[in-house]
């Protein structure tokens, strides 16, 4: 028996209990993995309120992310015992919810992460670096000396997005709301910080880039400030939306799309994870950046395994700079 983090009705935090399961032996092309830490995801609030792309089946597992060490591997499968791995996101929670003492994840999901990495790190890793270099430099075509707008800029996706940014050259630009967190964005890595709600964006950008605009946006929240980011944006300009935090609704800004020639791309992570080819070069690019200590996870906060609960408080709580990570 291990504990498993589970959930009997879809609902908030509160809904998330630790039940004691039983691990299977992993089957063919399947890795047990003894977890260390597990990182915790928008995703997975979303997954757990019943408001992602795929509904639970209760009761429910939950997690895309964990590091920790191989406990026992199915047929087929290249690894041995004690090896330290994390796991990328690249299959569905219903099949392979990874959040609990003992786990089990599909093997072209699993990698080692370079030896440097403690294990936090690793399992602060995967979702943030791929969601950005997938949307960034796969979807984008982000190169050196490119402006490129970041919103939710302190998220862990954000901060990833900042530092794949530096590491080709291109130069970051944060949006957040208020300019509470513009120090802490700055010493990040940004080059610029926009507080939206106290600045006028797209006037910010202009004096920023000489009045060209930015070539690359890169957007979660969608929603009334859509609009500002296609201002914003350089005349055949692309807008990556790869979430919709915002509960308004979204405007579609016509005139900039068609007077500038904008393309506007929706984006998920499973583009890219869920085609081999693609994510073999996604895990090459953030690995390498990893070993240079061009990349590196930054963590907001670590909670113990048994306070999941208060962890997925304090992610909506959107207090959080960086990502929030369980130990196990």
């Amino acid at each position: 028996m291990a504990k498993t983090v589970r959930f009997h009705q879809i609902g908030g935090p509160e809904v998330l209990v630790l039940d004691d399961v039983d691990i299977p032996e992993p089957g063919p092309g399947e890795v047990r993995i003894r977890a260390r830490a597990l990182g915790v995801n928008r995703a997975e609030a979303m997954f757990r309120s019943g408001a992602y792309v795929h509904d639970p089946v209760l009761p429910a597992g939950i997690g895309y992310e964990v590091a920790g060490e191989v406990d026992a591997v199915g047929a087929g499968v290249d690894l041995a015992n004690g090896t330290p791995v994390s796991v990328v996101p690249a299959f569905g929670m219903n099949d392979y919810p990874v959040h609990g003492e003992l786990v089990i994840a599909p093997a072209h999901a699993v990698v080692q992460h370079p030896e440097n990495l403690t294990w936090t790190d690793a399992a602060a890793v995967w979702m943030p670096f791929v969601t950005a270099y997938g949307g960034l430099i796969a979807r984008a075509g982000l190169t050196r000396g490119d402006t490129v707008l970041i919103t939710a800029a302190s998220s862990s996706v954000g901060l990833a997005a900042i530092q794949i940014a530096n590491m080709i050259g291109a130069r970051p630009v944060a949006l957040t709301r208020s300019s509470r967190k513009q120090q802490a964005l700055l010493d990040a890595g940004a080059a610029e910080v926009i507080a939206t709600s106290e600045q006028d964006t797209a006037a910010e950008v202009r004096r920023l880039t000489g009045g060209a605009g930015a070539r690359v946006a890169f957007d979660p929240v969608g929603g009334p400030g859509l609009a500002d980011l296609t201002a914003s944006l350089a005349p055949e300009g692309i807008l990556i939306v790869y979430g919709a935090l915002s509960e308004e609704t979204t405007p579609l800004p016509v005139m900039d799309v068609l007077g500038k020639h904008l393309t506007l791309r929706g984006y998920e992570l499973f583009e890219i994870t869920t085609d081999p080819e693609q994510l073999s070069e996604a895990v090459a690019f953030v690995r390498d950046g990893l070993q240079r200590a061009a990349l590196k996870p930054m963590l907001a906060k670590v909670f113990p395994l048994d306070q999941v609960v208060e962890a997925h408080q304090y992610m909506e709580s959107n207090e959080q700079f960086g990502k929030i990570v369980i130990t196990v």
